[in-house]
């Protein structure tokens, strides 16, 4: 499991005062107004800042870190990830799981035949998809429904899913 978790992308600057605009990449964006400490993952390392101020713009946060006091000290961080550890991370209720943690887990079929590894999540809106890579290379959609998906292990690392008609297909 990772210990930092991505819940936002630093796009572009937001004024002369060293405020960044941040593209969410959590499902709750309230996060930014509770949490203060976060870790910027830069090209030359991560650093750990703190939150001055926070708004919101449309789709985007804008942050104001501390010590960072004008356009020129944030601007090189344009296109830097911002992380959280995973002690500041939202809480997950039951059968909700971070998608970094569900990555590489193995996937079988309820009779205990293993079908591939979990390579990615799609995230549509109305349920989540699991895309499962065979071990020759095929991929394979899975809806993150009750109906197909019957439990995650994350001490066992496995995924446990029942073949709806045509998902092999």
């Amino acid at each position: 499991m990772n210990d930092l978790l991505q819940v936002g992308v630093l796009t572009s600057t937001h004024g002369v005062r060293g405020e960044m605009k941040v593209f969410p990449t959590t499902d709750d964006v309230k996060r930014f107004k509770k949490n203060k400490e976060y870790v910027l993952e830069t090209p030359k390392g991560n650093i750990d800042v703190k939150v001055e101020s926070v708004k919101f713009f449309k789709q985007f946060v804008i942050l104001k870190f501390e010590g960072f006091d004008n356009i020129d000290e944030i601007a090189p961080y344009k296109g830097c990830n911002l992380l959280v550890t995973r002690q500041h991370a939202v809480k997950c209720a039951k059968d909700e799981y971070f998608i970094a943690d569900l990555i590489g887990l193995t996937v079988c079929e309820e009779d205990g035949t293993h079908i591939g590894q979990l390579t990615d999540v799609i995230q549509t809106g109305a349920n989540d998809v699991y895309v499962v890579e065979t071990p020759e290379g095929k991929e394979h959609l899975f809806p993150a429904i009750k109906e197909c998906v019957l439990g995650v292990d994350m001490t066992e690392g496995k995924v446990t899913v029942h073949i709806m008609p045509g998902l092999l297909d």
